[in-house]
């Protein structure tokens, strides 16, 4: 493919505590998903987030979640329709007075953490959320994983209906994520990891857990901000995106 955005989640500092380095991953990626404070940020540091992205040049989107400030999102919350399309599209709106306060508009939707992984499968619960961002504005591009229910609720409400795949993340044979509960589930090789998000950016393939090869359809890579050397592993996959003549660029 002639292009391919690269994201990173951000904003996702709170108060004294700092996660990741913000800054520096804008220098290589073309997308921001920023926190929307319930899973993390907090207004100042997700203001900051927005302003920064605006200087470097970088697409703000939000990265929505469950209301798990405690668990950093990651855990699954059993509410309502109702309620999660609610916290959906009142993240949707704090985010888009603080990106419109810097200069930019959220472009996109990228659900965060379990919220991201339920609604791979979760039927309501991937309703709500392509209801609330519907309602929030008719025309905004969700990212997903590929095969995800939420993937084809999105395109038959249409909303643009995107996909991706993770540069530091390892897959089953399924092509679902390896849970962070396990041994490798997360990657720190820069140069398997380059390796792997250029076959897929050239031949859409990427190598599963087990060896086996996956068709992967994707229109974004992402690089997690809070997985250790973040920095130096997008800046990585960048150089060796570009090197095989793949432009980096956001598709909002």
């Amino acid at each position: 493919m002639p292009f391919i955005d690269l994201n990173s989640d951000v904003g996702e500092s709170f108060g004294n505590w700092t996660m990741g380095d913000d800054a520096a991953v804008f220098r290589h990626v073309s997308s921001a998903n920023v926190a929307c404070g319930f899973h993390a940020g907090d207004p100042s540091t997700i203001a900051q987030t927005c302003r920064d992205a605006v200087a470097a040049g970088v697409t703000i989107g939000a990265h929505v979640g469950y209301r798990d400030l405690a668990g950093f999102g990651r855990r699954f919350l059993d509410c309502s329709a109702t309620e999660l399309a609610d916290d959906v599209l009142y993240q949707l709106g704090a985010l888009q007075a603080l990106a419109k306060a810097a200069g930019s508009d959220v472009r996109y939707v990228k659900p965060h953490g379990a919220l991201y992984n339920t609604i791979v499968h979760h039927e309501v619960h991937a309703q709500a959320v392509v209801d609330a961002v519907h309602a929030f504005s008719p025309g905004l591009p969700l990212l997903l994983l590929p095969g995800s229910v939420a993937l084809h609720k999105a395109a038959s409400r249409g909303l643009p209906a995107l996909s991706e795949a993770f540069a530091d993340r390892a897959y089953n044979p399924d092509g679902t994520l390896v849970s962070r509960r396990e041994e490798g589930a997360v990657l720190h090789n820069n140069d398997v990891i380059t390796g792997n998000m250029v076959r897929l950016a050239t031949e859409g393939k990427i190598v599963a857990r087990d060896g086996s090869i996956l068709d992967v359809r994707a229109d974004s890579i992402c690089v997690h901000g809070d997985t250790a050397g973040a920095v130096a592993m997008a800046g990585a996959v960048r150089a060796g995106l570009e090197a095989a003549g793949v432009t980096v660029r956001s598709f909002a």
